[in-house]
């Protein structure tokens, strides 16, 4: 790019209080979206910018620095991706109040402790700059209608059977709550697991293959200790969900992304070396959210037994099959024991009670109960008391039809409302699970531009990157999906949303 002139002059950006002094040099190689990135950043990680101040709009930004809107919007979007700044939906754009730890890091500097904030003078964490998957934003909850993905219904949970049955066991509690117990998990709970697992995905295990750990980020780091070394091949799916990835990189392998097509991941193109790891969803690809065909799922076994490498199954939200029946679980396919199941009650119960598992093949069942001894002496024993309570009385089963017929319902509110505001819509991932991807038509705003106009008009949408989908391949396409979770909203919720939505997307 040439210019004829080589600097602007340094206007001075007016919010609230604050004054940026942002000098645009034309006659630099990096683009005016980067410049502007990099001296705001700078502002914010020297100071010169604290928590919670005022940022000027985007419109404001660019006419001050006599910029087009869209590179002030790309700026600020790089910087909210970073954890840098944050919208705040009816009231504007301020700095992060808390900063990731990586962006000092990448910066240079340390860190601040917790305790000591503005002190740069303490030593970075040993294991040095980590990236994190994004988590849900306290703010989104003042919004009119959010579709964030992943979370269930809260007006679902069974509250009244799960206090008789916690009531139940305070009643006899003994030593229970005072005393260690096993690491690996409540027995009572891994047999009420294994006793699911067999007729609903497939899954013939004996109770002392199961760990109970505290969901799947803690069965990521369990599974991950026992089998990466670094420097190893991990596969993940292209695209795939940053918490799996981004622990399989923190213990040191190598990423190796495989990309993904209406049958799932692209089996062709799986490394030929031995000794690697690979994390798939077959049930519900995270986040596109396509299914594994049969025949591709055995090719990835034979896969695994030929090159020695061992599969973790990722099966989050395989609860809910709106269509037809699910296919047999991948560790249900398994005559090799090479794969290694993963599953949560986060997404059928909630996130809040901390409570997942991990089926290991028996030759790793021994060794993944001494890792998790070092990682944790074991999760709450109140909590997987009354879990297995509830599965062996049969309200779990109860509870999961209900819930799986209440979200059909929600799953087709949302289909009807796009398709009334809308028209015909690309959709992927409507036969399962607790979100859907539309493929924004041409002639629509990018996702993020379509999630910004969103949070503007008081509704929550997920572009990938919002969702916690790691992208490999910028030209992908992923940056026209858009990720719309649907079973923590009434239909009339979700018909509002739509509504809205549409509204912002025409103004």
């Amino acid at each position: 790019m040439s210019f004829t002139t080589t600097d602007r002059p340094a206007p001075v950006v007016k919010s609230g209080h604050v004054q940026l002094s942002i000098i645009l040099a034309e006659s630099e190689k990096t683009t005016l979206q980067n410049q502007i990135f990099d001296q705001i950043r700078s502002m914010i990680l020297n100071g010169q910018l604290k928590g919670d101040d005022p940022m000027p709009t985007t419109r404001e930004l660019s006419s001050q620095l006599g910029v087009s809107r869209n590179t002030a919007v790309l700026a600020y979007e790089r910087l909210i991706a970073e954890g840098y700044i944050r919208t705040k939906p009816y009231v504007g754009t301020f700095v992060s109040p808390d900063l990731p730890d990586t962006a000092f890091l990448s910066a240079g500097r340390r860190a601040p402790p917790a305790a000591e904030q503005g002190a740069a003078d303490e030593a970075p964490p040993p294991c040095g700059a980590l990236r994190t998957h994004r988590l849900a934003d306290p703010e989104r909850r003042r919004l009119a209608a959010d579709f964030w993905v992943g979370r269930p219904d809260a007006r679902s949970f069974p509250l009244k059977a799960w206090s008789h049955h916690i009531k139940n066991r305070l009643k006899a509690v003994g030593s229970n709550l005072t005393s260690y117990s096993d690491p690996a998990g409540l027995m009572e709970l891994r047999r009420a697991i294994a006793k699911h697992l067999a007729p609903a995905r497939g899954v013939i295990a004996d109770p002392d293959q199961i760990i109970i750990v505290g969901g799947c980020q803690d069965g990521f780091n369990l599974v991950g200790r026992l089998l990466v070394t670094p420097g190893c091949a991990a596969v993940v799916e292209s695209p795939c969900y940053q918490g799996a990835a981004f622990v399989l990189e923190s213990l040191g392998a190598t990423l190796h992304p495989v990309p993904v097509d209406q049958d799932g991941l692209d089996v062709s193109l799986l490394p030929k070396t031995t000794g690697a790891v690979a994390y798939v969803t077959p049930s519900h690809q995270y986040p596109i959210g396509v299914t594994m065909s049969l025949q591709r799922r055995l090719e990835l076994l034979a896969w695994a037994t030929q090159y020695d490498a061992y599969v973790m199954e990722d099966d989050y939200d395989s609860d809910f099959r709106f269509i037809g029946s699910p296919l047999t679980a991948l560790k249900g396919l398994d005559r090799n024991e090479r794969v290694i199941y993963l599953g949560t009650f986060s997404k059928c119960m909630g996130p809040g009670l901390r409570l997942g598992y991990v089926v290991l093949p028996r030759r790793l069942a021994e060794a993944g109960r001494r890792m998790k001894m070092l990682m944790n002496n074991g999760q709450s024993w109140l909590e997987q008391a009354a879990m297995a309570d509830f599965m062996t009385s049969g309200e779990f089963g109860r509870h999961l039809r209900r819930i799986r017929q209440l979200y059909r319902d929600r799953r087709d509110a949302l289909l009807n409302a796009l398709k009334n505001h809308f028209g015909d819509c690309e959709i992927y991932g409507d036969q399962a699970g607790m979100h859907l991807v539309w493929r924004l038509p041409d002639g629509f705003p990018d996702a993020a531009e379509v999630e910004r106009r969103g949070l503007a008009a008081g509704v929550g949408v997920c572009s990938l990157a919002t969702g916690s989908a790691l992208r490999f391949d910028e030209n992908d396409g992923g940056d026209r999906l858009l990720m719309l979770g649907f079973v923590a909203l009434t239909e009339k919720e979700i018909e509002n949303g739509v509504a809205r939505l549409a509204q912002a997307l025409k103004a």
